[in-house]
């Protein structure tokens, strides 16, 4: 598969959120590989600076900056970093994730809550806000935001509120992102990703609960296809754009679900 790649004379910067493990590592690294000078941003200093460690000689930079996104103040840190360090910003990648325990609904406390809203949610918002302005400011203005959105934007699985309104409420602010910026050159898309094999997703090879109450292992797909997708989207030229995509384990239970 061939993908538009950055060149010696108009190198892109790219922002990828969650940076230091799953699909934003590979993501990050898939970029970076292919010419991408890529800000890593997460939490976990330590984790990110092992994304950075993993680099293909020869491809594009690394930058980790350690961000909360759910703070306004860590994302502004995080911007102004990119503006100091490359100026601009081509593409940002809202990947960073967080989810509650499945227990059900009326069990969850309000703290379980914020704290999902506030990575899941109110990060990609604080995120795009900021690179919005830059994407307006810089020479040639534009860029694209790619927003996570996960099965769980278009069906839930048993005991998931938080992690599910937040995922369907990112559907719409992609919505939103895309028609705002449509006079800034700025495209917006989403990725809807289903079963990867990440960290995150190893519960699912002893079984996990199904909405008829039953557990059953559930078929994973390598998380390369995910950074493939991701440099698909990210290689299209400014007039084009995928607006959704989904990229998930044939055979996991997605169709039919629940």
């Amino acid at each position: 598969m061939n993908f538009s790649t950055p060149t010696e004379t108009t190198p892109r910067i790219a922002l990828v959120t969650g940076a230091g493990s799953g699909i934003g590592r590979a993501c990050a690294l898939a970029l970076q590989s292919a010419g991408y000078s890529v800000v890593l941003a997460g939490r976990r200093e330590a984790a990110l600076q092992e994304t950075a460690g993993l680099a293909t000689p020869g491809g594009g930079s690394m930058l980790a900056v350690p961000t909360d996104v759910g703070k306004p103040e860590s994302v502004q840190a995080l911007f102004a970093a990119i503006r100091s360090h490359f100026g601009r910003l081509d593409l940002l990648f809202n990947n960073a994730g967080a989810n509650a325990p499945g227990i059900p609904m009326e069990e969850l406390s309000f703290e379980q809550w914020n704290a999902v809203v506030a990575v899941n949610l109110t990060g990609p918002f604080l995120c795009a806000q900021q690179a919005i302005r830059l994407m307006k400011e810089q020479e040639p203005r534009g860029g694209r935001i790619i927003n996570n959105g996960s099965i769980s934007a278009h069906a839930p699985r048993p005991g998931s509120a938080p992690y599910t309104a937040t995922k369907h409420a990112i559907t719409g602010l992609t919505k939103c992102i895309s028609l705002d910026g449509r006079e800034y050159d700025i495209a917006c898309g989403q990725i809807d990703i289903g079963n990867a094999a990440t960290e995150m997703t190893q519960r699912m090879t002893s079984g996990v609960r199904q909405a008829n109450g039953s557990t059953m292992v559930e078929p994973r797909m390598d998380v390369r296809h995910v950074a493939d997708a991701i440099l698909y989207m990210a290689g299209l030229p400014l007039d084009a754009n995928v607006q959704f995509l989904t990229v998930m384990a044939t055979t996991m239970p997605f169709i039919g679900r629940g």
